[in-house]
């Protein structure tokens, strides 16, 4: 992974900071300079949604579905056939006897009417189909985009707490070494401080992980290769969440994009069932022709017939019914969709007010309560009054606090993005320029 310079038009940028290591076994699988800082996650998005392979697919698709109605509805080809009326066959007569003949003759089969009008309808709601689908995963790849800035932002303010933290143990384990060399101490903080260090360095290689993992994850989601540079940052800062509470609930139905999704195929399914039905009518043949006999007059021939439904009409007939059953179904599916995405939208706005009231209560409280406690048995162990596992508990309690912050923020964070897709809310990141 290089990341001298930015040579890509898509930069990833996410914590992966470089430290020091002046104690214990860690050492980072890179030591660049410092990362900039993280641009904001709806130029991430932006790009995503210009390289995704999976938004190229469902373009495609879309354009293929739009194709299909330019043909739906359309006339059958004619029939050109020659005919040869030979009253004395197999000795050739045409041109000496009336009723011998030779010439071309057009056949034309005509939809009953209405059944053109039905199938162009039903590929038109196949059309819309294909929209809503890709309307869905236009707002399932930012709310993926999101939620994957937001958990770099948990991962990267964890590492750079784990990294202070580090450095304030190996300040904490010289004194206890200096204690032991004096013999003021016991051995066990000098082992208690070195398995603490040991700890940190297992958490900092998992986050390493972690984040290489983040990184592919989006690397997949924007379409980037593996020929093109993706450059690490820091994400400091994750974007206001507006106040779950405000949310109320979901007014629109058609805001879910499955709803969306499921109400197109009914639709379609609908248009599917009176193309089924109509098609059971007969269709009209309509034909001309001339006979040439030779010297003598031209003879033309009209002819118009009317298809029997004899043989096809069982099948006709069930497919009919198979439309009745996918209406049925599609009708189902929809409801459920509209039950589901209710309920997620209320799961969601009560998930949030919680993880809101969290992310304040963290940051207000515990966070800066848990620094006091490590700093005052820091302290008191320094001046000799303090008990050194008391410091350490005291230590983790501090870093895991720290942490836990910036996760409960992700977590508030991707509870918005969710709210946000079902209430398509996703603002200019989704729709740039107002082209679709």
């Amino acid at each position: 992974m290089k990341s001298s310079t930015l040579r890509v038009p898509f930069a990833l940028v996410l914590m992966c900071n470089a430290h020091a290591s002046p104690v214990g076994a860690y050492v980072p699988a890179e030591t660049p300079l410092p990362a900039p800082v993280a641009a904001p996650v709806d130029s991430f998005v932006v790009r995503a949604l210009a390289q995704s392979p999976d938004v190229a697919e469902l373009r495609a698709r879309l354009q293929a579905a739009r194709e299909a109605v330019r043909g739906a509805g359309a006339l059958p080809n004619p029939m050109l056939e020659l005919m040869l009326q030979d009253v004395g066959f197999p000795t050739y007569t045409v041109g000496d006897v009336d009723m011998s003949m030779i010439g071309p003759q057009l056949t034309q089969t005509i939809p009953f009417p209405g059944k053109r009008g039905a199938r162009r309808r039903a590929a038109e709601a196949g059309v819309t189909v294909r929209e809503r689908e890709l309307e869905a995963l236009r707002r399932d790849l930012v709310r993926d985009v999101r939620v994957l800035y937001a958990r770099a932002y948990a991962l990267g303010i964890e590492r750079q707490a784990l990294v202070e933290g580090r450095e304030a143990l190996a300040s904490i384990a010289a004194s206890a070494r200096e204690r032991y060399s004096a013999g003021s101490a016991e051995s066990e903080p000098m082992i208690e401080a070195r398995l603490a260090q040991q700890r940190l360095d297992v958490r900092l290689e998992d986050l390493d992980v972690e984040s290489s993992s983040t990184q592919l994850a989006l690397r997949r989601l924007a379409g980037a290769d593996d020929t093109q540079d993706f450059i690490w940052g820091r994400v400091t800062a994750l974007p206001p969440t507006p106040e779950a509470e405000g949310f109320g609930t979901l007014d629109k139905s058609d805001e879910a994009a499955e709803v969306a999704v499921r109400a197109a195929e009914t639709g379609a399914a609908e248009a599917e069932l009176r193309a089924a039905r109509i098609e059971r009518l007969p269709d009209f043949v309509a034909g001309a022709g001339v006979g040439f006999r030779g010297s003598m007059d031209k003879v033309v021939t009209l002819r118009l017939g009317m298809d029997l439904p004899l043989w096809g009409g069982s099948e006709t007939r069930a497919k009919a019914r198979v439309a009745e059953q996918q209406l049925l179904a599609a009708r189902a599916a929809e409801r459920g969709a509209l039950l589901s995405a209710r309920s997620d939208y209320t799961r969601l706005v009560h998930e949030g007010i919680r993880s809101q009231q969290q992310v304040a209560r963290y940051r207000d409280r515990i966070v800066p309560d848990s620094r006091l406690s490590y700093e005052s048995a820091r302290s008191n162990y320094m001046v000799g009054r303090g008990d050194f596992t008391a410091v350490l508990t005291n230590f983790q309690a501090w870093l895991d606090a720290r942490a836990e912050l910036a996760r409960r923020e992700a977590e508030a964070y991707s509870n918005w993005a969710e709210l946000a897709r079902l209430r398509n809310e996703n603002g200019e990141a989704t729709n740039p320029g107002g082209a679709r």
